[in-house]
This record gives structure tokens, sequence and C-alpha cells, in this order.
């Protein structure tokens, strides 16, 4: 009976040793699986940034809206309406650039409001102004996904420069202001009978 009570007790002691040892083992198991959710997570909502700025879904797309646009039409403004074509393609690219630099530099400035976000003329300046305009937004479209990409990029930190915005908002504004002008530049098309969209 000694015997048995001293194994016994021996074996109770050895559990009470390694039991340490396995929860620090489960404790790490949790940890590193709730660290892959959040990676997975992440690894989503960056996705979702990406489509939603490229005029997934819903969407229409940028490129949809303002290729083979007529020349002797991007600065004709259809009745009822308080805008151009030149105008609204301007603005846009101005704003997403502005948006843009504030993300990524504390040393920008931002354009005077709201003069400042709008070109001077209703018409193209030249004949190559529209191409030049095309091109920059998607320049800056393209900057801005490749920063959501970036790994080290936290899309939900606060941008130190600013006043509480993060990545995530900013990317979101963009989508959402380019989605809004991109609307009213296929209702400028429509009422000038020259968008063959849905």
């Amino acid at each position: 009976m000694p015997g048995k009570q001293q194994k016994r007790r021996s074996n109770v002691t050895k559990r009470r040793v390694a039991q340490p040892g396995r929860l620090a083992a489960r404790e790490k198991a949790r940890r590193s699986k709730t660290q892959t959710k959040k990676q997975a997570n992440d690894a989503a909502l960056r996705e979702h940034l990406l489509y939603l700025l490229g005029g997934g879904g819903a969407h229409v797309s940028f490129d949809q809206v303002v290729s083979d646009f007529p020349p002797e039409l991007r600065g004709v403004k259809p009745a009822g309406l308080p805008f151009t074509a030149w105008r609204l393609l301007e603005h846009m690219r101005i704003a997403q650039w502005d948006i843009l630099e504030f993300s990524r530099s504390a040393k920008h400035v931002s354009p005077e409001f709201p003069k400042g976000y709008w070109p001077e003329s209703d018409a193209p300046p030249d004949g190559a102004a529209w191409d030049r305009s095309v091109l920059a937004f998607q320049a800056d479209l393209n900057a801005m996904k490749r920063l959501i990409r970036k790994p080290s990029t936290d899309l939900s930190a606060r941008i130190p420069h600013g006043t509480g915005q993060t990545i995530l908002r900013e990317a979101l504004l963009i989508a959402d202001h380019n989605a809004y002008h991109l609307g009213q530049l296929v209702l400028l098309r429509r009422l000038m009978g020259v968008w063959q969209g849905a």
C-alpha cells in the first residue's frame, strides 16, 4: 500500500509539473489561430477595397466611362446640367490626387477649397489635355492600390499628420467620390446620346 500511495503521489506531481507546459502550448496555439484569422481578415479587406476602387460590383469603371468620349463633346454643357465632361474629369483627378498625397505625405498641401478642385474652363485647354488628365487619374488610382496592397500599410491606424483619418477611410472616400462623379458622367453621356452601356 505505501508503495502504491507513493506512486500515485509521484504521478500527481508529474502532472502538476507538466500542466504549465501544456497550458503554455495551448495558449500559443490559440494566439497563433487568432493571428492567422486576423491576417485572413486583413487580406480580405484589402481585396475588397481593391475590387471597389476598380469599379467592381454595381459600379461602372472609370475606363468604361471615359474611353472613346467624343472630343467635340468634352466641353459641352447639356441643358439643365451645371458641368461638362472636362470639368468632371479634372475634378475627379484633382480630388483623387489630393486624397492620395494626403494619405502618404505630411508635406502635402491641399488646394484651396472649393476653387482649387475644379478646372478653370469648361473645355480642355488643348487637344492633349484630356488624355493627360486620364493618364494622371489612372496613375494616382494605381498608386492608391499599391498603398493598400503594401503589407506594412496599417489600414486602420490613424494617419499621423491627419485629424483622425485612416488609409481605410481615404480609400473609401476615393471610391465613393469617383462613383458619384462617374454616375454624373454617365448621365451626361446619355443626354448627349453617346452612352452605349446599360
